[in-house]
């Protein structure tokens, strides 16, 4: 089978670990040029329990013989990000393919009911998670509009933001990463209306509880409260459990490429069923 996504241009955000490397490491398998982005190269630490990061995720598709390059971007400033799209359309050309995946999630450590809320972690979260993903939908869909299909449809660009499950269900004791993933979710829907015209695709992929960099304190605690936690997680998930990156980057494949030809707007959930309960 030919690569799906071969000579693709594509970006990843938070690409430095976690879903985002493993999104970039398995595009470029799947032919395309990645510009991995993050807020450094590398995001390995000593206590890693696998070698993630070991190694930049751009430095391993090089290696590997793929193409990709680095380049750093702040997601909550815009200028960053039209700085990011300028370079990589200098670079490459164009761009086909927006990942927004970077994120972040500190109310795992520290959770609180609406009413007790801490409003910097609120603020904080809402800039990376869904003020950043806007910005990036923005800046992207002013480049693809602009350039020539790549296929007799008029396809001219893909852009699959990264949401969660908790942008369609509701969470406990962490409101404002329930509140910024509900955005997403309808900015993916909106946006998807604004560019259909254009041939331009906005769908987002809606994981359930995976293991990340955002998880690993939690999933590689001794403390019994954590462990009851980690089996309380496995059950909400009925096919397999608790998922790995790899088994959401499927859905990043399919969405970027001329398979989901039809398909805008979508929150597509990939959860082991935690959303069919």
């Amino acid at each position: 089978m030919a690569p799906r996504l071969q000579n693709r241009v594509a970006i990843v955000t938070g690409a430095a670990s976690g879903i985002g490397r493993a999104i970039a490491l398995r595009y470029a398998s799947e032919g395309a040029k990645v510009v991995c982005v993050d807020l450094t190269e590398c995001t390995w630490r000593v206590d890693s329990p696998d070698d993630e990061g070991r190694d930049a995720t751009h430095a391993r598709i090089v290696g590997s013989g793929g193409v990709a390059s680095f380049i750093q971007c702040d997601v909550t400033a815009p200028a960053s990000i039209e700085a990011l799209i300028k370079q990589t359309v200098q670079l490459h050309g164009r761009l086909d393919i927006m990942v927004n995946n970077a994120g972040i999630a500190p109310e795992a450590s520290k959770p609180a009911p609406i009413w007790a809320a801490d409003l910097e972690t609120y603020h904080a979260t809402r800039r990376v998670n869904l003020d950043g993903v806007y910005y990036c939908t923005r800046a992207a869909a002013a480049q693809m509009i602009t350039q020539e299909p790549v296929n007799p449809q008029g396809d001219r660009g893909w852009i699959v933001n990264a949401c969660s499950v908790y942008g369609l269900v509701g969470l406990r004791s962490a409101s404002a990463y329930a509140t910024s993933k509900g955005g997403v979710a309808s900015l993916t829907r909106a946006a998807a209306l604004d560019c259909a015209p254009y041939g331009v695709h906005v769908n987002a992929v809606n994981p359930g509880y995976v293991k990340s960099h955002l998880t690993d304190a939690l999933f590689r605690s001794e403390d019994p409260r954590a462990k009851a936690a980690v089996e309380q997680l496995e059950a909400m998930h009925p096919l397999h459990g608790v998922g790995n990156p790899e088994d959401v980057v499927g859905a990043y494949v399919f969405l970027a490429s001329e398979d989901a030809r039809w398909m805008t707007g979508v929150n597509l959930a990939v959860d082991g069923g935690f959303t069919a309960q």
